[in-house]
């Protein structure tokens, strides 16, 4: 009697990674149905209690919505809507098992409550920092005048001193976070895992739940990431350039300021690049409204020479010759000044003033509202570039103003 055959082993298949464009599209796709909830909340809590609890409590709202969207899909071990949409789904990365219940609350604990506790700490942490640091370096600097006074000598500041000046100087810049979201983007951008700390922390990664055909592989953003480390590379360079080769004190105090400690929401699934705002390594103030760049500096940074347009302007207006491709009439002279244009400058939303007239409007208003646009902008560091139109003459074009709706 003959033996049955065996019967056949079932195929296994493992399925692929998911890739950097998938893994971003479904966090797109969560980010937006957490606003759509955080939006729907605040217009109910608008109608009970008020536009003005509302407004006071938009950041809780925004934290409660996205705990009560990841609490009803990825506590409860369902996808979530972004990755059901992209077909993907969460896994241990050392196991290859769907993500347990402790990795699971320990991710959605670290998403929700570490951004929120991160803002209230760190102020706290700068503020007892400076003032401990203003008691130290004020203290050692009294001592250092005392030695200087009996010494026909110059005395040169001690390393202790010149450290604890630094610190007190980019104490912003050394405690953001910004420069530790960048690194993991950029890390990310090259392997297509973990765009979430907290998944780096917790080790969660992303596969695909079909087979990708031929016809459907995925073109990576290795690019953004090399883009993204020359970023860092460069500001570390000028930043390292500032601080050694600075000329004196008093000009590294007025070219170097206090930045904002937001950082870079990467967990938030919504910022795909960094921009101009957030500068990783360097705590330069582009959003004071008082600040001035330092021409020295500023020269030396970016081989752009400063002007100014009242004293020696490049190019005026009321010679017909001078850019003749601009018609006659009200269309040469200055909205601001009534006058034919001085080293003309045009902001982002396209409308052209005089170099001088929409500084000097700038930094008289604090609220730095548009006239034309009627929207609010905020003065950026100043670079005048020169150009060809149309084979006209060169015209200083300065992006000045950065409009915002």
């Amino acid at each position: 009697m003959a033996t049955p055959a065996p019967a056949p082993e079932p195929e296994r298949y493992n399925y692929p990674w998911a890739t950097s464009p998938d893994i971003i599209r479904a966090h797109q796709k969560d980010a937006y149905m957490t606003g759509t909830i955080s939006t729907q909340l605040s217009t109910v809590l608008r109608e009970l209690l008020g536009a003005r609890f509302a407004h006071k409590y938009s950041t809780t709202t925004t934290h409660l919505s996205e705990l009560l969207y990841l609490c009803m899909t990825t506590l409860l071990g369902n996808r979530t809507l972004g990755e059901e949409y992209c077909d993907v789904i969460q896994v241990e990365a050392d196991t290859l098992r769907l993500a347990g219940l402790v990795r699971r609350v320990g991710y959605i604990a670290s998403v929700v409550f570490s951004p929120w506790i991160l803002s209230k700490s760190l102020p706290a942490l700068r503020r007892k920092l400076r003032a401990k640091l203003e008691r130290n370096t004020t203290r050692e600097r009294h001592k250092l005048e005392q030695r200087q006074a009996y010494s026909d000598k110059t005395i040169p500041s001690p390393l202790s001193l010149r450290f604890q000046e630094y610190i007190l100087e980019h104490i912003d810049a050394l405690t953001s976070l910004s420069p530790i979201y960048a690194v993991s983007l950029a890390a990310f951008y090259f392997t297509s895992s973990y765009y979430h700390i907290s998944k780096r922390i917790f080790q969660l990664k992303y596969i695909f739940t079909k087979k990708i055909a031929p016809n459907e592989q995925r073109v990576g953003y290795e690019v953004l990431g090399l883009l993204l480390v020359l970023q860092m590379a460069v500001q570390a360079t000028l930043h390292i350039r500032e601080t050694l080769f600075s000329t004196s004190p008093d000009e590294a105090d007025k070219s170097i300021h206090a930045k904002s400690s937001q950082a870079v929401q990467v967990g938030g699934g919504v910022e795909l690049a960094m921009g101009g705002d957030h500068l990783l390594l360097s705590d330069l103030d582009l959003h004071s409204a008082t600040h001035h760049p330092n021409p020295t500096t500023f020269e030396r940074n970016t081989n752009t020479p400063m002007v100014d347009s009242n004293e020696n302007p490049h190019f005026q207006l009321d010679d017909p010759e001078v850019m003749a491709w601009i018609p006659e009439g009200q269309q040469r002279k200055c909205t601001l000044c009534l006058e034919p244009f001085k080293d003309p400058s045009v902001t982002t939303c396209g409308h052209v003033f005089c170099w001088t007239c929409v500084q000097d409007w700038s930094l008289s208003n604090n609220v730095h509202r548009h006239l034309l646009a009627i929207i609010v902008f905020e003065t950026r560091i100043q670079v005048p570039m020169l150009c060809t139109v149309e084979d006209a003459l060169p015209t200083t074009i300065s992006d000045i103003a950065t409009c915002q709706e």
